[in-house]
């Protein structure tokens, strides 16, 4: 134990003091080219409603935007430093290729991802598998497949559950007894995939203006109509048809496949799910790729360029650079990788929260503010307690122990279930619980062996080192100079080693608990 201690020691040190060197990635030409055309026509929408747009915010602020967006949770002292160390310009996305490489990134998007597929329940234990679901979007995300290579899958794919993992798209929405059910599905793959709210005219035609009749949502159903289980798994059965009863009709009636829009896209041939499938993934169809272009523009920002995230008109009007992106998401053949790197560069993304007009928020000329979704306070607070690393190289039992807590916690706080982007503003139990529930009060325990508080405490050798690296830790900046003179002047006082432990635990507490460790800006 003595011996892991002092390596512990060793490399906590390291990350108080030393910056590790890092290899820098090759910048992508191409990347720079779509970025500038992106960021003139955010500037062309300022130039035209006089919005000045906020500067460039400071590279840890953009690196403490990517960690939560990317992997749920602010970077770690390891990593701070590891970016402190990197040489030339465009930090952040230097650091951004060493995310994309990393299982923490592909893990979390996975889990945001299967929410919008397959919700959070565990479902039908018999022929569902949620964790296999999440785990093959894992290794898609990572090895970085195509998205419509994904999508077919999740819509064409046939077999067993547990040993063809996109099958589970499929078996989620079923009961025992029973095969597919068509109208889910329906609602399913119109809001995941091609951003709109087909399903609310299941049971009517639409009306108030609504371009929706009765007949498109079914018609849309009825190609998993064929779908059905048996000791095989998931098949399709060409004698299986799709029946529904249409309002102010007294029988139901047989409903031929007939996709909503853009028919001339759907192949001649092909099992009805294989053709439903060509047809959302074609290049030509565009609410395809505008679809994933708001909802990872959502995960970056935590918030949508178009709000619902689900709900986008099919010829517009698009905001700035929705287009643009959608375009060369096409053209580059679904690169998620390439998506987010072309986004995590644009001025919108690296602009400061700052800002004195009232519209620049609205209009995305200053980064918007908003609340850590529930799994990004917790993966926070946990990895803030920790200097190290939290990712795959941590040890096994760190890891578990974060999946456990933060699943613990989010469930306390309040899961919003499927992705949810709208804010629907903090409560006062969820304030109450940071402060006194055990998430902070365990992390921040005066512990030599896992508690970052108590390692800083131990291993700087002054007490403006303890304070910066705890600043750092938290809130992923330096103390301002009032902030550092105070918080060094408690430190110094302290006349134990014990008290000085004590004295960084509740500073550590105090910055959890502060307002802007809860905000993403």
């Amino acid at each position: 134990m003595l011996v892991l201690s002092a390596l512990v020691g060793v490399a906590a040190w390291q990350w108080l003091e030393t910056p590790v060197r890092v290899k820098r990635p090759p910048t992508s030409e191409e990347v720079i080219e779509t970025t500038k055309k992106v960021n003139a026509a955010f500037e062309a929408d300022w130039a035209a409603k006089q919005i000045p747009a906020a500067p460039r915010a400071d590279d840890l602020t953009i690196i403490r935007r990517l960690a939560l967006a990317l992997t749920g949770s602010i970077p770690s002292l390891e990593e701070i430093r590891e970016v402190q160390a990197l040489q030339g310009e465009n930090r952040p996305q230097q650091w951004l290729e060493r995310l994309l490489m990393d299982r923490r990134t592909s893990d979390y998007l996975a889990e945001r991802l299967a929410r919008v597929y397959v919700g959070t329940e565990n479902g039908p234990f018999l022929i569902y598998r949620r964790r296999r679901l999440v785990e093959w979007l894992s290794e898609a995300l990572l090895q970085n497949r195509p998205y419509d290579r994904i999508v077919r899958e999740l819509i064409e794919s046939k077999g067993v559950w547990t040993t063809s993992p996109a099958v589970n798209f499929i078996t989620v929405t079923s009961e025992p007894g029973k095969g597919p059910d068509e109208k889910k599905l329906a609602a399913k793959i119109s809001r995941a995939f091609l951003g709109v709210r087909i399903d609310c005219v299941e049971c009517h035609d639409g009306k108030l203006g609504s371009p929706w009749k009765q007949s498109d949502f079914h018609q849309l159903a009825a190609y998993f109509g064929q779908a059905k289980f048996d000791f095989t798994g998931l098949r399709d059965d060409p004698k299986q048809q799709y029946k529904t009863r249409y309002l102010g009709e007294t029988e139901p009636a047989v409903i031929s496949t007939k996709v909503p829009w853009k028919p001339e896209l759907m192949p001649e041939k092909g099992a009805p799910r294989s053709k439903l499938a060509d047809w959302i993934t074609a290049k030509e169809n565009k609410t395809f790729a505008r679809t994933l272009v708001n909802r990872l523009w959502a995960l970056l920002f935590n918030k949508p360029l178009v709000t619902p995230v689900d709900d986008l008109p099919l010829d517009g009007p698009f905001p700035p650079g929705m287009e643009l992106l959608a375009e060369d998401f096409i053209a580059h053949d679904f690169d998620l990788h390439r998506l987010i790197r072309v986004i995590a560069s644009t001025r919108v993304f690296e602009a400061s929260s700052l800002s004195d007009h009232p519209e620049a928020e609205k209009r995305w000329a200053a980064f918007p503010v908003t609340r850590l979704r529930p799994e990004q306070m917790a993966g926070s607070v946990i990895q803030a307690a920790s200097l190290g690393s939290l990712d795959a190289e941590a040890h096994v039992l760190f890891r578990i122990k974060r999946d456990i807590d933060v699943g613990n916690f989010v469930k306390r706080y309040g899961d919003r279930g499927e992705d949810d982007f709208d804010d629907g503003g903090g409560t006062i139990p969820q304030r109450l619980l940071l402060m006194n529930g055990n998430m902070v009060t365990d992390n921040v325990k005066n512990n030599p062996l896992i508690a970052a508080s108590t390692r800083i405490s131990m291993l700087s050798p002054d007490v403006k080192t303890a304070v910066e690296s705890a600043y750092l830790a938290i809130f992923t900046r330096k103390p301002s100079a009032e902030e550092s003179a105070h918080f060094e002047g408690l430190l110094a006082a302290a006349k134990s080693s014990n008290s000085r432990s004590n004295t960084l635990s509740d500073l550590y507490w105090t910055l959890m608990n502060a307002t802007e460790f809860s905000w993403n800006h």
